[in-house]
């Protein structure tokens, strides 16, 4: 069942999306080579739990940590650990949510360990135009397939792999909600948007083919070719005759597209 979300209820999402985004801005500068994901896991949780909020990951599903943190060929839910820690010219996935006052917030980005590779920063960036690309489809009226197949026809157009497997979602008092929001899709198909829909658009791109497996933790996916993969996400509000309010991205103010 799809929620419809009212003016107030969106305002609750827009203050926890505002603390997910200053979350995420201190996590982001704190990637650098020979720090462990652990430590990004534990600042972020921190500073969520300082501004009494709960992270939405932790303990969900059994998973155990407050983010996912996916280096290189990881796509999503890749588990923090002491052990691992970033090397110069790594890439690394950050996603996170938290709740508060009942209401959720998820977002993710993507960013290089130190000095990156020219191939390895142009799939970061086309994933995050990915992203804006689909999200100015999420209009009232307009369908998922025209969000998906934005995202699809940009990505592809650059020589990548669209993910398939992994989606984005419905989200309000719950993490993950109807209706799934695929990064693939055919123009005019789908479920038609409404305004008070509060969805997470999240394209996971990978340089190289889409397929993906599991870990043996039964978490962390990875591509199947060992292909760099990049993720961006933010929780989106859809409105009548109008782009989206970002959530996760406070004071965000749309431009003409160039």
């Amino acid at each position: 069942m799809i929620s419809l979300k009212n003016p107030d209820q969106i305002g609750k999402m827009r203050v926890a999306g505002a603390l997910l985004y200053e979350v995420l801005q201190q996590v982001r500068a704190a990637v650098k080579p020979g720090v462990t994901t652990a430590q990004l896991n534990d600042l972020a949780e921190k500073l969520i739990r300082r501004n009494h909020a709960i992270p939405s990951f932790l303990n969900y599903e059994g998973y155990p940590a407050s983010i996912c943190a996916s280096v290189d060929d990881a796509v999503v839910h890749g588990i923090p650990s002491k052990k691992q820690v970033l090397r110069e010219g790594q890439i690394i996935s950050i996603d996170c949510g938290l709740i508060l006052d009942g209401w959720q917030a998820d977002s993710a980005f993507t960013v290089g360990v130190g000095e990156i590779s020219e191939a390895a920063q142009k799939l970061i960036d086309v994933t995050e135009q990915c992203f804006w690309r689909a999200a100015r489809q999420a209009v009232a009226g307009n369908r998922l397939g025209d969000v998906g197949h934005a995202c699809q026809e940009l990505a592809e157009a650059n020589g990548y792999g669209v993910i398939r497997d992994l989606t984005g979602h419905g989200i309000g008092r719950e993490m993950h909600e109807d209706p799934p929001v695929y990064n693939f899709g055919v123009p005019g198909k789908g479920l038609k948007m409404r305004k008070g829909m509060t969805i997470a658009i999240e394209p996971m791109i990978s340089a190289g083919d889409w397929r993906v497996t599991c870990d043996a933790d039964k978490w962390s996916y990875r591509t199947r070719d060992r292909s760099l993969c990049s993720h961006y996400e933010h929780t989106i509000a859809i409105n009548e005759g109008a782009l989206p309010e970002i959530l996760t991205y406070p004071d965000f103010v749309w431009k003409e597209e160039a």
